[in-house]
């Protein structure tokens, strides 16, 4: 499949002087550059964009487009609409974002950084019954939830655990989330979201904590929260491990611990830059 990973924005010049310029540069998986160009500010709309996009979309069209940043989506999406090509907005454009960062000096890294609102509260209808950490080997755990039938999942194959080094022994921290009647309701709206990390925030070392769930391309959600010594314990070692499998992790809906039935999967980690 060709996949295209794209930005479109202002570029951090050290000397913009009201100069200021926006870049568009699209690239592969492989990391390679498929194009760059500049334009003055003034220039930077939907027009602009289809003149520089449609020949080589024209030569090579791929299946997907990739945009990592919310600032750029709308107007990327508007435009790849018009040319027949499909928009998926996502944080995992490591390639990318790897290209970009050699492009800008430390000091402009906030160009890199996007803003992100506060965790809002997962609607009430929605929540668990319990939830619980566990883990998962890490040689098994593709094979184990890739052909159950589980309705709702999501297994990247740039987060399988052998193409981020981990030899097959190594523990997979995750959560399961037991939801009861509400299970297939919990698993549809978090597939609607999209999760891509889940971190536990301390608010009192080793007291109480909350586990936000990292979702879409800034959204940031509340999933739980708790005042207990013991669980904010299970939390940080949760933590840990997340360190020892370099940052992968999993989130498991089902109805309840029978093991049985599956409402959702999503196999998970943190995207920075």
């Amino acid at each position: 499949m060709n996949i295209w990973q794209a930005d479109f924005y202002k570029y951090p010049l050290e000397n913009q002087q009201n100069n200021e310029q926006w870049q568009l540069i699209i690239c592969d998986q492989k990391g390679q550059i498929i194009y760059q160009v500049f334009c003055q500010q003034k220039s930077a709309n939907s027009s602009w964009l289809i003149t520089k996009l449609e020949p080589i979309i024209q030569q090579e069209k791929p299946h997907i487009i990739q945009v990592f940043r919310p600032q750029s989506l709308n107007l990327l999406t508007l435009v790849a609409n018009q040319l027949g090509v499909k928009v998926q907005a996502t944080r995992r454009t490591p390639q990318l974002k790897s290209i970009l960062k050699q492009q800008v000096s430390e000091s402009y890294y906030n160009f890199l950084k996007i803003d992100q609102p506060p965790p809002q509260a997962v609607p009430e209808n929605l929540w668990g019954e319990k939830w619980q950490f566990v883990t998962f080997k890490g040689g098994d755990i593709i094979e184990f939830f890739k052909d159950r039938p589980i309705p709702i999942k999501d297994i990247p194959e740039l987060l399988f655990p052998f193409k981020l080094g981990l030899a097959s022994t190594t523990e997979i921290p995750g959560i399961i989330i037991y939801g009861s009647r509400t299970s297939m309701y919990l698993a549809r709206w978090l597939g609607e979201i999209k999760p891509v990390s889940l971190n536990y925030i301390p608010t009192k070392i080793n007291e109480s904590g909350g586990l936000i769930l990292e979702a879409g391309l800034v959204d940031r959600w509340i999933l739980a929260t708790f005042e207990d010594s013991e669980m904010a314990q299970a939390a940080q070692r949760y933590e840990t491990q997340k360190q020892s499998s370099n940052g992968l992790h999993f989130l498991v809906v089902q109805p309840d611990d029978s093991g049985v039935t599956y409402s959702g999967f999503w196999l998970l980690r943190e995207e920075e830059f």
